[in-house]
């Protein structure tokens, strides 16, 4: 993921485990006076310290282009205004616990309520039960909206301090401990709640709520459950829902204890003013049925308000759901539709095209739909639509035409883009901001194509589109195809003699041989960088790629090369490379045969010193690790980097990687992935003992499991203590129990790290 720099707007890249490349490039402050003189301050680390009263800033101005130094100021100097801007990215914890005690101005500031009000506790690993508890006194009178999403090292008692917060308004505690009996003396305590996140587990039982803790959810107005279990919830309980957000993820159960579970449940939900309805699908028969079980009264009266209704459903045979045709009547009938996401077999093209003609939504989502693109296209390059400028995400990924190209794969339905389809696409929708195109082909042709101009790139038609914030392209569309490798050698060639032939290898990485890589074939992806200042998002996913540990498929259990698109294979080293000027904070690259030495990582390693964010996978040959020099002397580069997902067939994880990694001192998240990678345990213990700061090692290699159980016992007993997130599964990939494991693994990790997902265009922002 790369971002070019956007002027007047602060950028920022999030990164998703998939097969593409992701740059985004960090914030930064610029603070002008009035006398057109600018002072710039640079905080290593933590912006404030026990000795923050004794630091002294210097100050250098700059006037008419000449830098003079005007002396030193103390930090008490600068106004309240300039604090509170350097205080809103310091951590809650370490302003109420740390900064706060430095001096009197500092602890005024530190309680000013534009920092209080609104709280997120999300990933402070670093905080234990009693830290956080000591946040939660002093923020009681003053936090409205609380988040503890993905604090899973929780204990309960330290979530029972929520109910002296008796002004929250929003409540996030996705991924925490929550049982029944504690989230009613929550609602008991919280008579202003309106929107509320929790995890509904394994022994939740909504009979246990209280009267005042139903009064409390009988004036909810937006809750978002993730159901481990079969269960509503505490849905039947919210009578005034404008909004409902459902994560299923259920693993372990049959559909008829499903059935049976649901059916003895009091109450069914009544979704009388509901206005957004969303539902997101792990893999399984039995997800598919709960969520049947949730949209039962759809059959019986479908919401008036209704106006953005999301349903995202893995696997390639969705279950029907009856009530589809009610639910296209009732959007055509009222005309005030935001956003729409189905899966393939709930809608047929002509229901879909009078549900686009009457409406003219915001958000679109229908991939993996091949019946409905033609409906899909049509509506939005004609009149099919209402107001097409209107439209601001869509996701096509897997919708195209007829491909005409033998050597592209078809096992999964990818598809031909058609360069004229999409310029009319970028003409007709010229507000869009995120494209999701994954998982179809683009092979430039330099021919002049009738009705558009000479030599127009699918890149160049995108490049138009100046609100453009996030984009999933095909490894194949950067291709320019005016370079192209040759073709393999037929069998059939083989086969005339048995000389032997010429050796042609990888060529050997050196220090400092990137310098020169070739620009050819990139000058698409220069022209769409520059044609978009306001990306924030960029993957580019290589055809055919599999992961390992998908997010929404089950998990690959052979090992299968299908990369044999040929404009795909001319992507790689050369077009990260073209990359290293947009000040990456993160990058993510995934299914890119064309990565030959990993030159290209290294050169946005080397310019990008702020990178903190690195995903790779399945680079280059997926039979040897032949960028494995290269990587070392990313990593060696990469000193602000803390998350690292990597993921290739043949990893050596060996005490030269792992010294190399040791250089990475901030790493506070780490994911890795082979099905034949070996590792060192000792150099790993070493690893962890260096940097103190990692929290979360996932590790998915080859090995035995009695080696695997070993070093993960090991890492938990001696790092555990001090550490108090600290995350540890190392476990053979291709076990048979892997399943289970991942069962019991924190949600949170697994969609942000562990398990691979594009984040494209999937929901509305």
């Amino acid at each position: 993921m790369f971002r070019p720099q956007c002027s007047g707007e602060t950028q920022r890249f999030t990164s998703g485990r998939s097969s593409h490349m992701k740059f985004s490039a960090g914030r930064h402050a610029l603070i002008k006076n009035t006398h057109k003189k600018t002072m710039t301050s640079s905080v290593n680390g933590r912006v404030l310290d026990e000795d923050m009263d004794n630091q002294i800033v210097q100050a250098v101005c700059v006037e008419d282009g000449i830098g003079v130094v005007s002396g030193s100021i103390g930090m008490s100097d600068f106004s309240d205004e300039i604090l509170l801007s350097i205080l809103c990215y310091v951590s809650t914890s370490d302003l109420v616990n740390n900064v706060s005690r430095t001096c009197r101005k500092l602890h005024t500031l530190c309680y000013d309520k534009t920092l209080l009000t609104t709280v997120t506790l999300s990933e402070e690993y670093t905080a234990d039960d009693g830290a956080i508890r000591q946040v939660l006194k002093h923020l009681s009178n003053h936090v409205q909206s609380l988040s503890l999403s993905g604090c899973y090292w929780l204990s309960g008692s330290t979530i029972d301090r929520l109910i002296r917060c008796r002004s929250l308004v929003r409540l996030d505690l996705s991924g925490c401990r929550v049982t029944s009996l504690r989230l009613s003396r929550l609602l008991s305590s919280l008579p202003l709640l309106r929107s509320l996140a929790f995890d509904v587990s394994p022994g939740f039982d909504s009979a246990q709520l209280s009267g005042e803790a139903r009064d409390s959810l009988s004036r909810l107005s937006e809750l978002r459950q993730t159901v481990l279990t079969p269960s509503y919830g505490v849905v039947p309980c919210c009578s005034s829902l404008f909004s409902l957000q459902l994560q299923l993820d259920i693993l372990d159960v049959t559909r008829c204890m499903c059935c049976q579970l649901m059916m003895g449940q009091s109450s069914v939900p009544h979704y009388q003013q509901l206005e957004e309805f969303t539902a997101c699908l792990a893999p399984g028969e039995v997800n598919q049925t709960l969520l049947l079980l949730y949209l039962a009264v759809f059959s019986v009266r479908v919401p008036e308000r209704l106006r953005s209704f999301l349903v995202s459903v893995p696997g390639p045979n969705p279950a029907h759901w009856p009530a589809a045709s009610s639910l296209a009547h009732s959007l055509v009938q009222h005309g005030d539709l935001e956003a729409l996401q189905l899966p393939r077999s709930w809608l047929d093209a002509t229901s879909l095209g009078r549900v686009l003609l009457s409406n003219a939504p915001k958000h679109l989502n229908f991939s993996r739909c091949p019946t409905l693109r033609q409906t899909v296209i049509q509506s939005l390059t004609g009149t099919g639509v209402r107001d097409s400028t209107r439209l601001v995400s869509l996701n096509l990924s897997g919708i195209g035409h007829t491909s005409n190209y033998p050597e592209c794969s078809r096992a999964r339905g990818e598809e031909e883009l058609v360069a004229e389809a999409m310029s009319r696409l970028v003409i007709c929708c010229p507000n869009l901001s995120h494209l999701n195109l994954l998982h179809t082909h683009y092979h430039h042709d330099n021919a002049h194509t009738p009705g558009l101009e000479a030599n127009t790139h699918l890149c160049t038609s995108l490049s138009k589109l100046t609100h453009l914030r996030s984009l999933a392209l095909p490894a194949c569309a950067l291709s320019d195809g005016s370079h192209t490798p040759s073709p393999s050698p037929s069998p059939s060639s083989l086969l005339l003699g048995l000389r032997k032939p010429s050796r042609v290898g990888l060529q050997t990485y050196r220090p400092g041989s990137g310098d020169s890589l070739p620009r050819e074939g990139t000058s698409g992806l220069g022209t769409l960088l520059a044609g978009c200042p306001c990306l924030e998002v960029l993957e580019i996913t290589g055809p055919g790629f599999i992961s390992a540990l998908p997010r929404l498929e089950p998990c690959a259990r052979v090992c299968v090369d299908q990369r044999t698109c040929v404009n795909a294979r001319g992507v790689g080293d050369a077009h990260v490379a073209a990359l290293r000027g947009s000040g990456a904070a993160e990058a993510d690259a995934g299914g890119a045969a064309g990565v030959l030495k990993g030159t290209g990582l290294v050169q946005v390693a080397e310019h990008c010193r702020d990178l903190q964010a690195l995903s790779l996978a399945n680079l280059g040959s997926l039979k040897t690790w032949n960028y494995s020099a290269a990587l070392l002397d990313t990593l060696r580069n990469c000193t602000q980097l803390t998350q690292l997902r990597l993921e290739q067939p043949y990893l050596v994880c060996n005490g030269a990687f792992w010294e190399a990694l040791s250089c990475c001192s901030r790493l506070r998240r780490l994911c890795l992935i082979s099905r034949n990678g070996t590792f060192h345990p000792a150099a790993v213990v070493t690893f962890m003992e260096c940097c103190r700061d990692v929290m979360v090692c996932h590790m998915f290699l080859g090995g035995t499991l009695v080696a695997c159980r070993t070093l993960q016992k090991t890492l938990l007993d001696r790092f555990s203590v001090e550490r108090p997130a600290l995350s540890v599964v190392i476990y053979p990939l291709l076990h048979e129990d892997l399943p289970l494991v991942i069962r019991d693994m924190p949600l949170p990790l697994l969609d942000q790290l562990t398990l691979f997902q594009s984040r494209v265009a999937q929901a509305p922002r």
